[in-house]
């Protein structure tokens, strides 16, 4: 398999993608990951496995009909392996695992058949102390974007997933590459204030526009950088509620195609208007664990 992945928007070619498939019971409050997910399982509303399933079915239609090869993880019983982008990503031509929350290694091995595909070469995997997410590894021409936290509370926050080491180890993976970090806002317990990996309050669309929470960032100057970088008449601003609902996290299979969530009526109308074509999919039950469709997707190939 030969990877290639230098952007988010790009025609997209092969692609894993998450499975609800066996996802297992409702979670304790002492398993929740995050507070969106924390907040569902108080409420009684955490979503069920065969509505999951349909959602994700749904995706996957959007991918054949596109002509995508997609790869599915292979089923561990009883465990939650919807959100692929956590566990790897594709920089160039390199896969670098992801050190994840220890108790999720084993989504790694069961795409262990796709890595044994790959140049081996091309597989990185970081040392313990980096700390790096798909979600907060964004690509766009010549940058790397990376969401992190520099609090000195960082070990504290279950929320925080990439760490300044992280940051650096991409750098001295792609020394050619703009990299840039984003200090995000964390929450463990309000998640409209938790923006849990980069693509939860920012991501490219087409070749030069984007969707942007400008309160995601704990810094004005980190906004300011993709205002700047973009052009405010390019980025498409989102409110809190919406940024709660995940209205950044949508995925692109091409520079003019972007699959999203059919709730997302001011998103979706800005960017038909703006030319591009919008895959609309249920995915409202899924959004409840704090990931929506770019979380549920790892890009091997694009054009």
């Amino acid at each position: 398999m030969n990877l290639h992945v230098t952007d988010e928007t790009s025609r997209l070619k092969a692609v894993i993608l998450g499975t609800a498939q066996s996802n297992g019971p409702t979670p304790t409050i002492d398993e929740a990951y995050d507070p969106k997910s924390l907040e569902h399982i108080k409420a009684g509303t955490y979503p069920v496995e065969k509505d999951m399933i349909n959602e994700m079915e749904a995706f996957n239609e959007v991918f054949k009909k596109y002509n995508v090869e997609v790869y599915r993880p292979e089923i561990i019983e009883n465990y939650n392996q919807i959100f692929s982008r956590d566990i790897g990503f594709v920089i160039d031509d390199v896969f670098i695992k992801a050190n994840i929350l220890p108790d999720r290694e084993r989504e790694l091995e069961a795409i262990q058949y796709v890595i044994d595909q790959m140049d081996q070469t091309k597989v990185v995997r970081p040392p313990e102390e980096v700390h790096i997410e798909g979600g907060d590894v964004m690509l766009y021409n010549d940058h790397i974007f990376i969401g992190t936290y520099k609090g000195s509370d960082y070990k504290d926050f279950i929320t925080a997933r990439t760490n300044m080491a992280g940051v650096q180890f991409i750098k001295d993976l792609f020394p050619h590459k703009i990299v840039k970090e984003f200090d995000l806002v964390k929450s463990k317990i309000e998640p409209r204030d938790n923006a849990l990996h980069l693509d939860c309050c920012f991501q490219p669309v087409g070749s030069n526009k984007g969707i942007i929470y400008k309160s995601g960032f704990r810094e004005e100057a980190d906004y300011m950088y993709l205002v700047n970088l973009f052009g405010r008449e390019n980025l498409f601003h989102i409110e809190r509620e919406e940024m709660y609902h995940m209205n950044s996290n949508v995925f692109s299979i091409d520079k003019d195609v972007v699959v999203s969530e059919r709730n997302f009526t001011r998103l979706n109308n800005w960017l038909r208007d703006h030319g591009f074509t919008v895959e609309e999919i249920p995915y409202a039950e899924i959004s409840k664990q704090e990931g929506l469709l770019r979380c549920s997707t790892l890009p091997l190939v694009r054009e």
